[in-house]
């Protein structure tokens, strides 16, 4: 690919359709061996990279992702993901679905190119317009 940013970017998709179809092989080739994943929960919750993989194969699923704000940064063979995404997560019968905020830390070694070595996932919830105020404190606008 021609840059970074795109490489990432399809790379994240790749691992997103490998949840969807609970392809634990793939998703296994995408993370570093080191891979940790918070699940934004309360209380939080880590998967190591096996618990990982064996959640694909044993119900920790998901059935639908759309992603729509997307950012890819940089910094020397580290590369930061961070979008917003629509996500349809199933844990057995249980469903999670809605707006969520996914990140990855993708690094970039000698073999094997980009491997994510972390990733997180955390539910966003609406409320008293605090993206707008947010929004207000940026000075570049």
């Amino acid at each position: 690919m021609a840059n970074v940013e795109s490489e990432i970017e399809a790379l994240e998709l790749r691992l997103m359709r490998a949840w969807v179809a609970g392809d634990a092989k793939e998703a296994k080739k995408l993370t570093a061996r080191d891979f940790m994943c918070m699940v934004g929960t309360l209380p939080p919750q880590l998967l190591d990279r096996p618990s990982f993989l064996a959640g694909l194969e044993r119900g920790f699923a998901c059935t639908k992702f759309a992603f729509h704000e997307v950012f890819v940064r940089r910094h020397g063979k580290a590369a930061w993901f961070v979008g917003g995404a629509e996500l349809e997560l199933a844990m057995g019968a249980k469903l999670w679905s809605g707006p969520f905020l996914v990140t990855g830390l993708w690094r970039k070694g000698t073999i094997g190119g980009w491997k994510l070595a972390e990733r997180s996932l955390a539910r966003l919830d609406e409320g008293d317009n605090l993206a707008g105020a947010v929004g207000k404190l940026q000075l570049w606008k």
